[in-house]
């Protein structure tokens, strides 16, 4: 496949007042976003709350997101863990005949050194055909990622295709950009803050969770991005940022789901232990919604 760019959107898993996936809002979300112009999917993510969902569940989603979508754009499948195991089990379980790269976090809580995480990517890519997306979070994870080991992992392996860099730290996208190994390994902001000043500090595109509410306006801002025309590419990121910081203030994806209740495209009930946002954080997101000027 080529090279990914521009904006993929971490979708969310929607749910009914049980608790059960509510199809219908997937089939109203990834078609929203499909019209609105976004360059690819990504599901089964952190705001997909993949840690919350059965095996069954996740080939059921991605069965019907397949289905909405019909080839119309990639589609990039979320599967990782702090287990290498299980993994490499996943990949033999879920349906990945039309996913066009899997999106693979590095493995959290068990702190692994540098080695261990080149030797988890290393197993994961030795055992599928699939384009691999790396995902550095290291504030959930507890553990960064290197140049070193990113730059040791793309020379060997053909398959890891990319990096969604979340660590918060512009310096360090900037390092990998610069510095990577391969020209083609695309470095993919994950932190929606950080997303215009990393497109135009030379990456990719960025993987972004708030862009399912606004696709069209993020997906206009990287095209202004890459005609240089930085100035109109920033009036609609300074946008962006003020809803962007109040939907994180009481967790992910519980801010996002109150955003995209408030448009009627889902309901904004989640799975323990998260919680839905409070009542005071929804009056907030609905007034800054109110006026957001694009």
């Amino acid at each position: 496949m080529k090279k990914l760019s521009g904006i993929g959107v971490a979708l969310v898993t929607p749910f009914n007042k049980q608790g059960a996936i509510d199809f219908k809002s997937i089939e109203k979300i990834v078609s929203f976003v499909i019209k609105e112009g976004v360059q690819y999917l990504v599901l089964l993510g952190t705001t997909g709350e993949a840690s919350t969902l059965h095996i069954k569940e996740k080939i059921d989603i991605i069965n019907c997101v397949m289905n909405i979508n019909s080839k119309k754009l990639p589609v990039v499948v979320g599967i990782g863990s702090n287990n290498t195991e299980e993994v490499i089990l996943n990949l033999k379980k879920l349906t990945l005949n039309s996913v066009d790269a899997i999106l693979s976090v590095c493995p959290y809580y068990n702190k692994p050194s540098q080695k261990g995480i080149f030797h988890h990517f290393k197993t994961i890519s030795e055992n599928t055909d699939k384009n691999i997306i790396i995902y550095n979070v290291p504030h959930r994870t507890g553990t960064n990622i290197s140049l070193e080991t990113i730059n040791k992992l793309i020379l060997k392996y053909e398959n890891i295709i990319g990096i969604k860099e979340a660590s918060g730290n512009i310096l360090q996208s900037y390092n990998i950009i610069n510095n990577k190994s391969k020209k083609n390994f695309a470095v993919l902001s994950g932190d929606d803050n950080l997303s215009l000043p990393i497109i135009l500090g030379g990456g990719e595109g960025m993987i972004s969770v708030v862009g399912q509410a606004f696709p069209k306006e993020l997906s206009k801002m990287f095209k202004l991005a890459c005609e240089n025309k930085v100035q109109e590419a920033y009036k609609i990121y300074f946008n962006i940022i003020k809803i962007y910081n109040i939907i994180f203030k009481e967790g992910n994806p519980s801010g996002i789901k109150t955003l995209l209740k408030l448009k009627g495209l889902c309901n904004n009930y989640v799975r323990l232990p998260l919680m839905e946002c409070s009542k005071t954080l929804e009056q907030q997101i609905k007034l800054e919604l109110n006026s957001l000027k694009f």
